[in-house]
């Protein structure tokens, strides 16, 4: 066990969780709640497909429409600032970020909200009631402009995108299903088929 979590008393900020060495589990270490340590395990080999071939999509699409100034980074420390400020920020670690590359280029160890243009999430077993309820709050509490959410549980997987509304909540943009590739055109257009996010090489 890390010294970091042995030793650790009182409540978790985001400087206690930079202290934690990995001791080659993987774990992703997030703050969803204000000074409340949440610890997930390493995702799984679908997980991780799907995030690279998501991620590598998202950076072909961007170079493609000459979007210049962001980078698309995977599970990157995203500061959610949490009111009343007494209390510690919040921590989330999104399965992708498209953030800003002027940000990326300082070589940060997190990510300020206004510098995350769109965060994905990849619904696993362990992680389902977070990716879909809790997370999704408190991107929108940190103004993230578009959420998108990758689901392998069904019986096939499906990407749903969601915008940032003037009510400060995130709504339904689009649905891309399994079998089809559609057209989703924020931040920038890619054309996406969920299925092949997942198939076997």
């Amino acid at each position: 066990m890390s010294t970091a979590l042995a030793e650790h008393t009182g409540l978790w900020t985001i400087a206690d969780v930079e202290e934690i060495q990995d001791q080659g589990a993987h774990n992703r270490y997030e703050l969803l709640a204000p000074g409340v340590l949440t610890v997930s395990a390493a995702p799984e080999p679908l997980h991780q497909r799907a995030s690279r071939r998501l991620a590598n999509l998202l950076e072909s699409a961007a170079a493609a429409a000459g979007v210049v100034n962001v980078e698309i980074l995977e599970a990157v420390n995203v500061v959610i600032p949490t009111r009343p400020a007494r209390l510690p920020d919040r921590l989330c670690v999104p399965d992708i970020a498209i953030v800003d590359r002027q940000i990326a280029d300082e070589d940060t160890t997190k990510f300020p909200p206004g510098s995350v243009l769109a965060v994905v999430e990849i619904v696993s077993p362990s992680t389902h009631i977070n990716d879909r309820v809790v997370k999704p709050d408190l991107y929108a509490a940190a103004k993230v402009p578009l959420y998108f959410r990758l689901e392998l549980e069904g019986t096939a997987p499906e990407l749903l995108v969601f915008e940032l509304h003037h009510t400060g909540n995130h709504v339904h943009l689009a649905t891309a299903p399994a079998g089809t590739r559609t057209t989703i055109t924020r931040p920038f257009a890619f054309e996406v088929d969920p299925a092949a996010l997942v198939a076997r090489p």
